[in-house]
């Protein structure tokens, strides 16, 4: 179902059609088939206008057997289209799936449209007589009759799913086709049935002129992380362990070594901490990827990288918890631990990125403050991000600006004496390549005295360097433009939000004023340290109001920080804000 979707939206982003997608599927490898613990689901919102969020109640669900429909009906509008795979429709998949009887029949769905298919026997039909296509061969191309069938529901080109079913399988001609056969054979359904009585025609959506991708946050984090790169002439070192749902940046980063890129799968979390330490330390780009659990194991070697003062980033894909969790349901629960999750006073700056195609700017964010500060950056996305799709207009790299590592080149002391603590303008130090002549100095994670770098237990020298680390990130706020508020005159309310919210924030904020009602919205893209005018933002309102998909993690720290008696609106069900709640809670809260 996710290839099928992906399909869908690739060929949605080519016809110009604004979109957004929510991909859920099971953290099980193998669940058993028809059981609800292994139904896989894609959304897909899109439109001849501005899109924000994936939508909120969808208006057609295909359910290919019937812990599908048991799954995902309860998400489907009232009076909504549901297309059936009726052949799945068996008595042991309605056992499997919890049903008494079949829905399909027992007049369960009389508020619903209902459409039944018989996709599985159309498909068989339709690939019989291909050479070397087995009868299990001929049923899993079911899925790709059912992209054939909403292609023609919604007028989406077919030309490009063919071209990538015939470069996909174009060293097995039976399965190349077999599935083409399948997804001619749902279109054509479509054209000639009289079943389904449904045919849309969705218009391009306005947008300024470029070239435009479709990217999900994965690739736009990789794609950002190698332009810091390039813009840096720092040779990328990425080493990382296998974690849902960050490994995909591990797979997405290692296609790309003609950008020299080096990327190594780590024997666990720690290892692979230890190496991005000694990239930095060596001169590279040091980046690692993981997501709650692994953040977790890395946090001794973070609090190393705050003591060595070097460039690193660590992308943290955020999913539920705590330990296991919810592997593959997002969830943004990471920003206390990402804030305070080490021993001592260790502060680092965060970056959050909001959209799938931020990602791209986030990543870069991430490279130039830990460059210019010399300090390891947290780069927070989440599971959503992550999976989900947008059309992503590219950039004009000429227009990114250079990131200058400053390499130490010589001694800074008297005497010829190389200060390896020693701070510029921004309390930085010096970054000192291994092998430099005159630029031998210790290294480790025990104190530092200030500016020579000797090992230090003196509590005067112990009390200075903590507060000149924590001083340095406090810096980076110098560099944040102030805070970008979306206001509205006569609003009294700020609905403050960071991280994947912003779209559905948006996106309520917008209905809500539809409704007559005066409101405020901002999102944060720097959480460590917060912009210096925010303060001044949050005064400015009567009420503010926090969305954040945990038990209330940023409103605390506003609270702290500022002594305003924030208000929060929490969700932890594995799933983003939907725009409908947030208008609903805006309009309760207001």
């Amino acid at each position: 179902m996710q290839l099928a979707g992906s399909r869908f939206t690739d060929a949605t982003a080519m016809l110009g059609n604004d979109l957004a997608t929510l991909p859920d599927f099971p953290a099980e490898i193998r669940a058993p088939a028809g059981t609800l613990h292994g139904v896989s689901a894609f959304q897909i919102h899109f439109a001849s206008r501005d899109i924000l969020t994936p939508g909120d109640h969808p208006n057609v669900l295909v359910a290919m057997n019937p812990a599908a429909l048991k799954t995902n009906l309860a998400a489907l509008e009232k009076g909504g289209t549901i297309v059936a795979n009726e052949d799945a429709f068996t008595d042991n998949n309605l056992r499997k799936a919890g049903y008494q009887a079949n829905p399909l029949e027992d007049g369960s769905l009389d508020d619903y449209q209902l459409f039944r298919v018989p996709m599985t026997t159309m498909t068989v039909r339709a690939t019989e007589g291909i050479e070397g296509i087995m009868a299990k061969d001929q049923q899993r191309t079911k899925n790709v009759f059912a992209l054939g069938l909403l292609s023609w529901m919604y007028g989406r080109p077919t030309e490009i799913t063919v071209e990538w079913i015939e470069k996909k399988f174009a060293g097995n001609p039976g399965i190349r086709d077999a599935n083409l056969n399948a997804f001619r054979a749902g279109y054509n359904f479509g054209e000639t049935a009289e079943l389904l009585a449904v045919h849309y025609e969705v218009k391009p959506a306005p947008v300024e002129p470029g070239t435009y991708r479709n990217i999900n946050g994965t690739s736009a984090t990789a794609m950002g992380l190698i332009a810091a790169s390039v813009k840096s002439g720092l040779r990328m070192v990425y080493a990382s362990y296998p974690i849902t749902p960050a490994s995909e940046l591990l797979h997405e980063l290692s296609r790309h070594k003609r950008f020299g890129v080096r990327t190594m799968q780590a024997e666990d979390e720690i290892a692979a901490a230890g190496m991005v330490v000694g990239a930095a330390f060596g001169g590279s780009l040091g980046v690692t990827a993981s997501s709650g659990p692994g953040l977790d194991l890395k946090a001794e070697t973070i609090g190393l990288g705050v003591m060595l003062e070097l460039p690193m980033v660590i992308v943290d894909v955020q999913r539920a918890g705590p330990s296991t969790g919810m592997p593959t349901k997002t969830e943004q629960g990471d920003l206390m631990l990402a804030m305070y999750g080490r021993h001592g006073e260790s502060p680092l700056p965060i970056v959050a990125a909001y959209t799938p195609g931020q990602c791209f700017d986030a990543a870069i964010e991430a490279v130039r403050i830990a460059v210019k500060y010399r300090t390891p950056v947290i780069l927070l996305t989440d599971t959503f991000l992550a999976n989900s799709s947008e059309p992503w207009r590219l950039p004009d790299v000429s227009q990114i600006p250079p990131i200058d590592p400053r390499f130490a080149t010589g001694p800074n002391g008297e005497d010829g004496a190389f200060l390896p603590y020693l701070r510029d303008e921004n309390l930085a130090r010096p970054w000192a390549v291994p092998g430099t002549p005159g630029l031998r100095h210790r290294i480790g994670g025990l104190e530092k005295q200030h500016e020579t770098g000797n090992i230090s237990y003196d509590p005067t020298n112990h009390a200075l360097m903590t507060r000149l680390r924590a001083e340095k990130v406090a810096k980076v706020a110098d560099d944040m433009p102030p805070l970008e508020v979306d206001h509205e005159d006569g609003a009294e309310v700020l609905v403050l939000g960071w991280g994947s919210s912003y779209g559905s924030i948006r996106a309520a904020v917008r209905r809500v004023r539809m409704k007559g009602r005066k409101v405020a919205s901002a999102h944060l893209f720097h959480l460590n340290p917060l912009p210096h005018d925010l303060e001044e933002v949050l005064r400015s309102y009567r009420k503010v109001i926090v969305p954040e998909m945990n038990m209330g993690q940023l409103v605390k720290i506003i609270r702290a920080e500022y002594l305003v008696d924030a208000e929060s609106v929490t969700k932890v069900e594995g799933l983003p804000f939907f725009a409908d709640e947030l208008e609903a809670a805006i309009l309760e809260h207001a």
